[in-house]
């Protein structure tokens, strides 16, 4: 038995993207973005609101994701995936916890706030994780899912 929450603050340091689905007239649609997350777990990238993904969350914003890093057929696998619910961060400003974590992880600046203020600019968005799952090889003989409630929506 794994210590999943350990498990998934130890991994995600690691892994800078990301693949997402979002859903909307029953057709689902999957794209990889990178993401930072916060102490909380709370998940966030950025992306434009003409991208599918952005257009979907605006019309259903209930996504899930998975954290998984590329490993050959000799590894033993892991990864994290997770359901949440999506929105799109409005008036974010230096003191925005996606933007700190942007300019930690990927040593960004300022400009990336000024691309979020623009109509077409790329956007931060929030995912707020309800459930995580992990798909351990590594410590789980054999290969097991372990799944943790963490918060309500």
């Amino acid at each position: 038995m794994i210590d999943v929450e350990k498990t998934i603050r130890e991994y995600l340091p690691n892994i800078i993207h990301m693949s997402l689905a979002t859903v909307m007239n029953n057709r689902p649609w999957v794209c990889e973005l990178h993401y930072v997350y916060d102490d909380e777990l709370n998940i966030y990238f950025r992306s434009t609101s003409a991208r599918r993904h952005s257009q979907e969350i605006a019309q259903n914003n209930f996504v899930a994701g998975s954290i998984v890093a590329q490993h050959g057929l000799q590894d033993k696998a892991r990864g994290i995936y997770f359901e949440g619910i999506a929105e799109q961060l409005l008036n974010v400003y230096e003191d925005n916890i996606a933007y700190k974590k942007y300019c930690e992880r990927f040593g960004t600046n300022r400009a990336i706030l000024d691309d979020a203020n623009k109509l077409d600019g790329h956007k931060f968005y929030k995912i707020t994780v309800n459930k995580f799952y992990i798909f351990d090889g590594r410590e789980s003989t054999p290969a097991r899912k372990y799944e943790l409630d963490w918060k309500e929506n």
